[in-house]
């Protein structure tokens, strides 16, 4: 399976670009605020180089191989959720994901449906079934900045240091900005055991 690809930008048509990396050329799709971010970089025999987090797409209905790119780890990982709610596949979610991560996430923590209908291919039935089924779980990917790539997440055995980590390191919060995040995170929910829940903790109280 390929999760990471790293290469010149040698072609460029529509919403997919192709990679050559070890002397292979992969198409790749991209989502359009992904096209948007690398729109400027030149493609050809002096294209520019790409590094992209790849989600890998195959199956036995679609055996052709999918490969959808994304800026950072987090935003495939989002990505990855998203295709978690029903009628909701690779190729919907990647055309779905028209603006930043962050806001399309705090849409859902605020089950701001009519946000999500603006979205490219989700209706009112769509946007309810993305706000049922992720509501309460993306508050992680509402507090990056908008337009931010972020770097791979950390893996940590203390769920508090992971999420001090991802709030320093790939949001831009300073380690006091951090600490206080997280202390009153916890002091409002004590009973919080792991960093998915510490999140929304903290997503939430810095809505407050």
């Amino acid at each position: 399976m390929i999760a990471y690809l790293e290469g010149k930008i040698i072609g460029r048509q529509d919403e997919r670009i192709v990679v050559l990396s070890g002397g292979v050329g992969y198409e790749v799709m991209l989502p359009v605020a992904v096209q948007r971010a690398i729109r400027s970089r030149p493609a050809g025999a002096e294209g520019d180089t790409v590094k992209l987090y790849v989600s890998f797409h195959q199956t036995e209905h679609n055996p052709k191989p999918m490969l959808i790119g994304f800026l950072s780890q987090l935003e495939r990982e989002f990505f990855e959720r998203l295709i978690t709610v029903e009628d909701i596949g690779p190729t919907a979610a990647c055309r779905a994901l028209s603006v930043d991560v962050a806001r399309i996430a705090r849409a859902i923590e605020a089950k701001d449906a009519k946000l999500l209908c603006t979205l490219d291919g989700i209706g009112p039935r769509k946007a309810e079934k993305i706000i049922a089924t992720l509501h309460g779980r993306v508050g992680k990917f509402a507090l990056m900045p908008e337009g931010a790539e972020a770097p791979s997440p950390p893996e940590e055995e203390d769920f508090r240091e992971e999420v001090m980590a991802v709030l320093t390191e790939q949001l831009g919060h300073t380690r006091t900005e951090a600490q206080r995040m997280v202390q009153a995170a916890i002091a409002r929910r004590p009973d919080v055991s792991s960093a998915e829940e510490l999140f929304e903790e903290v997503y939430r109280g810095e809505r407050s």
